[in-house]
This record gives structure tokens, C-alpha cells and sequence, in this order.
């Protein structure tokens, strides 16, 4: 077999995985994938997903490496971390992980949250309802793709999937004596298969407890598409007379004529004995799906949607005051900008996306939002200080705009000089830090000094201002909250000020310590150091502080001595100062001495970190956990999830709950779930607010030695009384129809009248209840109508914020909802070529001469427009213009080395149809490949491998 055969059997049919519920039923350590017989494991949502994702990706570097001339090394083992050194994007494993996670916990999320829809899991014969769910689905993924919001992507992603792999565990495809996956569920109007008809009988009583042959004879002689009938409610539960049922201890309709049920979710199931070709189909599906995405998407987008880029998976985002008095820190910002590019771009921790928020008085945004730096740095360049209206800015807005666009754990800069005019989104913004665990940093410019009076445009008096101490606290409060800075300076000290923005590019900074005092007091700080840290810093926020530094040695360092060895460099700007320390490995401690408050931060640079979520007991039929999308329960037992990133061979030994302002702790047991997951429980969440303390011990590949480590989250939490609950509701939001939202508020304390707010990063129109009454230990519902103006754009992403607080303000909860612009789409016509010329007259020797070709590019009289044409394969010249008077003719111009005889063009629309088309030296023309052509190869292919 070939070696690319070999790929992409490797691809279509990666069988290494194990169960169709959410969660698998037993922990498996990645090794143990390959090494357990079949019948032994069954294979979950969760294992068929990694399995896809982490096989395309795998595929998708090897052919980008081929592309670019590149060596390519497999991955020693098939895990995230060594599939992202393969992809020689190690600094990018945390993202890449991460990115696996909230896929899979979309997907489990649907059987939580749909699981009555038999849309959403292809039951009840609904498979062109299911069909359009996922094309629907995939129509956004691609358009998200294009915008470069991949956050959305993934959370969409997630949940197509979860339908699309349930269609092979729950109809008859399988029994059917298909091979291959039904390539027609990802494609809008395509023919699936001959459904049964609403009458048509298709199953008998099962024989006692053998179900296998439950099936009627003429359905599976005649390949007529069935589904199991599913209802979990016992005392109504009714279905067709002569369906299948869906079976299982959760269906009630298993017990009515015929009895039994069809579905393959285990081993165990009715049809358990397919369970393992069932799976494998799904993850064959998944693949081609994946493969869909990466085909219209590029290979580039397509890894960086799954969190792998070839610098750093961070982003560099700022959200920047452009009003008058801004001038000299919009100058900072533009030279910090240009440096930062011209010295990372190329380099490992280029950053992966960049993001600018402007905001003044009472604008905010637009967000520019690009991967291009040279974009980006035209866009920072244009920005202008003019205006401004009042005093106060709509700071927290732009702010909000940031934290729902930005990836999860970026790093953001806010630039002001101005209290905030929307102090009211103060409680939104902590609650988006906290779920998308991002870093905020404020730079505080003026404190004291001057301020323009905002009067008119050209009036450039200067008058004596100072923002109040209620001002600045609200940036301090928030960026405490969040593990950042609030760095306050005077207008000639930002230059120096913005060295931490420098040295926050860095792909792996972690954070060994963080703690915040207010008000100061006299306390020891303890802290390892493990041999993989680089780049030792501590930062300082405070005014007049002092400290004593000991090093593992035992080696001292006063504050007030500046010529010690211990701390190799040293900034003083404001109220902040950074300390470079002598990296030496072994437990350091620093002793703070202050009555002021203060804010101290250790971080160092490791590939080793850790990802974390809360988890919830699931009370739905499946049991087991699902991921918290807002705060734990305060006071009661709690679990959380944490996943070790960068290392295949770290272990974590302890996780501990510690109060951000205090000595108390939490102490959690551990126990490991296999592939890097070690499952936290603790036997009460605290009350205060308090970040994740992990410990653990990493064993060096080569040496085989063991190194302790300790690793902290830079955001703080707050546990709740109240718990927000979000009811079904559509996820796509149509222009100008108002969508309902339902929502329920629960409280485990005293009762009373709760505030009520929502709020969305677009400014869309909504209505929603200021309050509602709650008894003590009670519950109510309210609903928030949402409506997108009739212009909005497609594929635009909304946060919706959905925040409940105590009477008092004692507490509050949120939660956090994403939905989509999509317009109706009637482009389901994939683009076409047609070949206007050729001439290739090629000697013998192929270096002496070239070919060229000329082709013509359409998408119909009824389509889009054609939106992008690239070249697929070909080491030739490609130029593309647009036909002189029609806009919807592209003509594309080729020319290549008689070397390089063939070439292949992608060419998408502007609805995301993707067609391709191929031609050769060799040849006049070779016939167009459109995407299911392409498939039908794939299946040919995929034939040969089971071969």
C-alpha cells in the first residue's frame, strides 16, 4: 500500500476509539486505545471525536508539510500533545486541547440539553430534520471560519456532531451492510436514501432477549431508511404500529409492539453486536465532515480553528480610548504594536489572531479582528484621537466586545485615561473573565494629571483633572478579578509601562503564583520553581511596598537593594514594577511587607500548564458529569476537571481551592481519568473568591527522572447561592424575528426580589424582566426576547449575558449564551469551471519549457457569487481578475514548469459550496471534480483499505 493510501485509510478509518454515550464508561489511558480487544470498552461522542479531530489534524500537517517542503516526524504516540509537536506547533497543545474539549462538550451537551429532540439524535425516522441540522450547522462553521470567529465554530461544531454520529448508532444504515458513511447527511438537498414511509412496517418482536435479526427482511433487502422510536416517558409513551423502537432501559416505547429496540449507543444495547461498526462509521463520518471544513476552510484556518498555529495560539487584543487626550498612549500603542510584529511574526510566538477595540463617548468598536499582522498593523496605524463628549467613556463596552470575540484565556490590554460611563456592566465583565478565563490588564494614564474638557472638537484647553479613587477601584476590582494589571501611569511613562504587553506575547507564560492583599499586610509567599520554567518575572502592583526575595539556596534579596544577584532586572513605572529573577529550580519565597494594598503575580515561561472546569452530577438518564457553563454552588461538595497540556507523562498529585485575599484553602482528592484528565472532589466550595492551585510531578522523557511542579489560574472565581438555568431555545437568531429565551433563577438562600439583567456584545434590542420574586430555597422564570436588526449580517456571533443578583447584591449568577445571524440560504449550487484554453507543448526535458492554461470560474444565474479561488495542488503561477462588465465571471490565468504537470483549483461561493476542478499538461482537459465526485473517490478508496 502507498504510503498517502496509508494516510488516508488512516484517516477514513480510525478505529482506536472507545462509546456512543456522552461519557465513556471507564477510564482509559491513551496507550490503552490501541491494546484493548473490541467488546471490552464501548466507544462514547467523546472518544469518537478526539479520535476525527486528532487523525484530520494529524492528515492536514503531513499534507502542509509535504506542500512546503518540510520535514514531517508521526507522533510517537496518538495524543493531543504529540499530535501538536508533530504538527510542530508545541506551544500550541493547550489550545489544541482546549479546542478537543469544548467540542466534545458541545456534544455531550446535546443529549443534556436536546435530549427529548429526536431531531438532534436522527429518532423517530426524523432524518431530514436531522439532516438539516447539520447542514445548517456546517453552513456557520464555514462562514465563521471565514470571519476568523472560531470560538463559535467549535461551540457549532460540537454540537453537529452529535447527530451526525448518533445517525450510525441509531438507523439501520449499518445492518444495511454499509461500508461507508451516508456522505449525503452533510449536504443540503441531497438525496440521503429511500426513508420509510410513515406506514411501512419496519421492525418484528424481538426473540426473547436476541434483538439482532428485529429488523424486517424487505427493509434491508430494499435499503429502506429506518430509525428507532424513542419516548422516555412510561405512562404516555406511544409509536407507529410495526416501528422500530429506539430500546434501552430509558425508552418506554421498547415495550410496545414490535418490542426490542434497534440502536447500537453500547455493547449492551439491543444491536450491541454492530456497536464497534457503528462507531467506526461515525468517526469515518466525523473525518469527512472535518475534512469538509479544512477543504473550503484552507489547511491553515482549518488548524487554526482547532487551536494550532505556527507561533503562538494567543491572540494580542486591545481595547483602546481613541478620544483627544488619548494621543500620546495611541502613539505607544502603534510603536508597541510595530515592535511586537516586526519581532514575533515568523517566530514561535507569533501571535495567532489580533483584535482592536476602539471606544470613545458613545461608541464603541467596530472590532477588527484579523490574522493578517500587516492588516492589522495598517488598522492600528489609522486610529486617531478625536472627541470624546463627557468625562466618562464607554470603556467596559469595548471591553465586552473583546472578551466574547477574543480566544478563551487571551491576554487583554484596555488603554484609558477616563472612568467608566457603563459602570453597570461591571457584573457582565466578571462574569465573561471567569468564563472565558481571560487576563484583562488596564493601563491608567493621567493619574495624576491632566484631562481635555470636552467641549467641542478644535478646542485643545487642557484642564487639571483626576479620576476619583471610586474610578480607578472599578479597573483595579476587574483586573484583580481576572489575574491582570491595573497599571496606573503618567502619560510619560507608558512607553515603559507597555514592557508587560511585550512580554505577555510570550505562547507558554504561566502563572506559579498569584495573591492580592487588601489591605496590605506582613505575609511569607512560597513558591517552587521546576526545571521547565524560562524567563522567572514577578510583577508588583502597589504603592510603597517592600519585600525580601529568597532563593532556593537560601540566597537573600531586599526590595531596597538593586545590585543583588538574585534579581537580574528591574522596572519601576507607576504603581507597577517587574522583577527578572535569576531562574534557579527549588521552592523560592518572597515576603511582602506592606499597608497598602497590593497585587503579586509569579509567572515564568513552561510548556506544562493545565486546563480546569467545574462539573455538575448530570440528572439525566446517562448520569455521569457535564461541564458548569457559570458559577459552582458555594458551600456544598463540588468536582472539578483538570487536563495536564504540553506533557503525555505529567501526573497531577494535588488540586487545591485557595482564597485569592486570604490563607484559607481547600484541599480537593485526586483521582486520574486517564489521557492527561484527573478528577478533582472537594467536600465544599469556598465562599470567598479563590483561584485553582495544582501540584504535580512531570517524569522527563529522556532521564526519566520525576520534577514536581506548581501551577495556578490566573482568574478568580466567586461561588453562587443562585444557579441561571437557560431553557431550549433556537441558536439561530433571523433578522428582524424576535427570538424568546427562556431562563429559570434558583436560590439556595433567602428569598426576595432578584435584579435581573440581560446583555449582548452587539447591542441588539432585547427585553427581559428587571426582577423576579424568589421564596427562599425557590424558583422562577422569566424570558429575554432578542431581536437582530433586519440589515444584520450573516454569520454574525451574539453573546447574550443573562445575570441574576440577590437582593443586596450579596450574590449573583450568570449565563453566558452564544447565537448566530443566518439569513435563509437558497445557494446550494456548488461553482463551476470551464476550461477556455490550454497549451502545453512539453520536450522530453520538463525544465525547459511551460504550460499554461486559462479557465473560466461561475456560480450560476442563480448563485452567490463566486467568493474565493485558490490553488489546491500545483507548484505553478496563479492570477485570477473578473470579467470586464459581469462580476460574476472570474477568469483565472495558470502557467507552470512542464515539471509540475498538474494542478488543481478550490473554488467556494459566497453561501460556502465548494467545488473543485483539476487539469493537466498531459491532457486537454480533465473532467471537473465536483465535492461529491470527490467523495466517491473517497469511498473507493476507503473500499481499498478495508480491503
Amino acid at each position: 500500500m502507498s504510503s498517502g493510501l496509508a494516510v488516508l485509510c488512516l484517516l477514513l478509518l480510525q478505529t482506536g476509539a472507545f462509546g456512543f454515550m456522552p461519557f465513556p464508561s471507564k477510564s482509559l489511558s491513551e496507550s490503552d486505545h490501541d491494546i484493548i480487544p473490541p467488546n471490552s470498552v464501548d466507544v462514547s461522542h467523546v472518544d469518537i471525536t478526539e479520535r476525527a479531530i486528532l487523525s484530520v489534524t494529524l492528515h492536514v500537517c503531513r499534507a502542509l508539510a509535504q506542500a512546503e517542503g518540510t520535514d514531517f516526524t508521526s507522533p510517537w504516540a496518538f495524543t493531543v500533545y504529540a499530535v501538536a509537536v508533530s504538527c510542530g506547533a508545541s506551544k500550541s497543545s493547550k489550545s489544541f486541547e482546549q479546542t478537543i474539549r469544548l467540542i466534545q462538550e458541545k456534544n455531550g451537551a446535546v443529549d443534556r440539553k436536546k435530549f427529548k429532540d429526536p431531531n438532534y439524535h436522527f429518532d423517530n425516522e426524523r432524518f431530514l430534520e436531522g439532516r438539516e441540522i447539520i447542514t445548517t450547522g456546517l453552513t456557520l462553521v464555514k462562514i465563521f471560519n471565514k470571519l476568523n470567529n472560531f470560538e463559535p465554530a467549535r461551540e457549532l461544531l460540537g454540537q453537529i456532531l452529535h447527530p451526525l454520529q448518533d445517525f450510525y448508532s441509531h438507523s439501520n444504515w449499518v445492518e444495511m451492510g454499509n461500508k461507508l458513511p451516508n456522505s449525503n447527511l452533510i449536504k443540503s438537498n441531497a438525496n440521503i436514501g429511500n426513508i420509510a414511509a410513515e406506514g411501512r412496517a419496519t421492525c418484528r418482536n424481538c426473540d426473547g432477549d436476541n434483538c439482532k435479526n428485529n429488523i424486517l427482511e424487505d427493509i434491508l433487502r430494499e435499503k429502506i431508511l429506518t430509525s428507532g422510536y424513542f419516548d422516555h416517558n412510561w405512562f404516555s409513551a406511544v409509536k407507529p404500529k410495526g416501528k422500530c423502537s429506539h430500546g434501552g432501559f430509558f425508552d418506554a416505547t421498547s415495550g410496545i409492539e414490535p418490542e426490542g429496540g434497534i440502536n447500537k449507543d453500547t455493547y449492551k444495547s439491543d444491536h450491541g453486536h454492530l456497536h464497534r461498526d457503528a462507531a467506526d462509521m461515525a468517526i469515518a463520518a466525523t473525518s469527512e465532515l472535518l475534512e469538509e471544513i479544512r477543504r473550503e476552510s484552507g489547511d491553515r484556518p482549518f488548524l487554526q480553528m482547532m487551536g494550532i498555529s505556527k507561533g503562538s495560539s494567543k491572540a494580542l487584543c486591545f481595547v483602546i480610548d481613541t478620544t483627544s487626550s488619548m494621543r500620546d498612549d495611541i502613539a505607544t500603542v502603534k510603536d508597541v504594536t510595530s515592535s511586537i510584529i516586526n519581532s514575533k511574526v515568523g517566530t514561535e510566538d507569533e501571535p495567532s489572531v489580533y483584535i482592536l477595540v476602539p471606544f470613545s463617548d458613545p461608541d464603541f468598536g467596530p472590532l477588527t479582528k484579523t490574522t493578517d499582522p500587516n492588516v492589522f498593523k495598517k488598522v492600528i496605524n489609522s486610529l486617531s484621537a478625536a472627541g470624546g463628549g463627557d468625562f466618562a467613556e464607554m470603556s467596559l463596552s469595548g471591553l465586552q466586545l473583546a472578551l466574547t470575540n477574543a480566544p478563551h484565556n487571551s491576554e487583554i490590554f484596555c488603554f484609558t485615561d477616563a472612568p467608566a460611563k457603563d459602570k453597570f456592566l461591571k457584573r457582565t465583565i466578571k462574569a465573561l473573565m471567569e468564563r472565558t478565563k481571560s487576563v484583562v490588564n488596564f493601563i491608567i494614564s493621567a493619574i495624576p494629571g491632566v484631562r481635555r474638557r470636552r467641549q467641542s472638537a478644535n478646542d485643545q484647553q487642557q484642564q487639571p483633572s483626576r479620576m476619583a479613587i471610586f474610578d480607578t477601584q472599578l479597573y483595579r476590582d476587574l483586573a484583580q478579578a481576572s489575574g491582570g494589571q491595573a497599571i496606573e501611569v503618567k502619560k510619560s511613562e507608558l512607553q515603559v509601562a507597555t514592557s508587560l504587553i511585550v512580554e505577555s506575547t510570550s505562547s507558554s507564560l504561566v502563572t506559579l503564583l498569584q495573591a492580592a492583599r487588601s489591605p496590605g499586610k506582613a505575609e511569607n509567599f512560597p513558591f517552587p520553581v521546576d526545571d521547565s520554567i524560562k524567563n522567572l518575572r514577578i510583577y508588583i502592583t502597589a504603592r510603597s511596598v517592600s519585600f525580601t526575595l529568597i532563593s532556593p539556596s537560601g540566597e537573600s534579596q531586599q526590595s531596597s537593594d538593586t545590585t543583588g544577584s538574585l534579581i537580574t532586572a528591574f522596572k519601576l513605572v507607576g504603581n507597577f514594577q517587574t522583577l527578572q529573577l535569576k531562574t534557579q529550580v527549588g521552592l523560592w519565597e518572597i515576603k511582602m511587607v506592606s499597608t497598602n494594598a497590593y497585587a503579586l503575580k509569579v509567572v515564568g515561561e513552561s510548556s506544562i500548564d493545565f486546563l480546569f472546569d467545574f462539573l455538575e452530577v448530570s440528572q439525566g438518564p446517562f448520569g455521569g458529569f457535564y461541564v458548569l457553563d457559570n458559577r459552582p454552588r458555594v458551600g456544598v461538595n463540588g468536582s472539578l476537571m483538570v487536563t495536564v497540556t504540553g506533557s503525555d507523562s505529567a501526573t497531577v498529585t494535588e488540586v487545591i481551592l485557595v482564597e485569592s485575599s486570604g490563607s484559607g484553602q481547600v484541599n480537593g482528592t485526586v483521582e486520574a481519568q486517564g489521557g492527561g484528565d484527573f478528577l478533582a472532589q472537594f467536600d465544599r466550595i469556598p465562599s470567598q473568591e479563590f483561584v485553582v492551585l495544582v501540584k504535580g510531578k512531570n517524569s522527563n522523557r529522556s532521564t526519566k527522572a520525576s520534577v514536581f511542579f506548581q501551577r495556578q489560574s490566573p482568574t478568580n472565581i466567586r461561588a453562587s447561592a443562585l444557579t441561571v438555568t437557560v431553557g431550549d431555545s433556537q441558536s439561530v437568531l433571523v433578522p428582524g424575528t424576535p427570538l424568546v429565551v427562556p431562563f429559570s433563577v434558583t436560590t439556595g438562600g433567602a428569598g426576595g426580589n432578584f435584579s435581573i439583567k440581560a446583555t449582548n456584545d452587539q447591542g441588539f434590542t432585547s427585553t427581559f424582566p428587571s426582577s423576579l420574586f424568589l421564596e427562599t430555597g425557590g424558583s422562577a422564570n422569566g424570558t429575554v426576547n432578542l431581536k437582530a436588526p433586519i440589515n444584520s449580517t450573516s454569520g454574525t456571533a451574539v453573546t447574550l449575558t443573562i445575570e441574576a443578583e440577590a437582593p443586596g447584591g450579596t450574590d449573583a449568577n450568570y449565563v453566558v449564551l452564544r447565537f448566530t445571524v443566518l439569513r435563509t440560504v437558497t445557494d446550494f449550487t456548488e461553482p463551476v469551471c470551464e476550461l477556455l484554453s490550454l497549451q502545453s507543448n512539453c520536450p522530453e526535458n520538463c525544465s525547459l519549457s511551460t504550460w499554461k492554461l486559462s479557465v473560466q470560474v461561475t456560480d450560476g444565474a442563480e448563485g452567490t457569487g463566486v467568493d474565493r479561488v485558490s490553488l489546491r495542488q500545483g507548484n505553478g503561477t496563479m492570477s485570477t481578475s473578473l470579467a470586464a462588465g459581469n462580476e460574476n465571471i472570474t477568469l483565472v490565468s495558470y502557467i507552470a514548469s512542464c515539471c509540475a504537470p498538474d494542478m488543481e483549483l478550490l473554488v467556494v461561493d459566497r453561501a460556502g459550496n465548494a467545488g473543485s476542478c483539476s487539469y493537466s499538461s498531459a491532457a486537454t482537459q480533465l473532467p471537473l471534480l465536483s465535492l461529491s465526485i470527490m467523495m466517491l473517490g473517497l469511498h473507493i478508496l476507503t473500499k481499498l483499505c478495508i480491503q
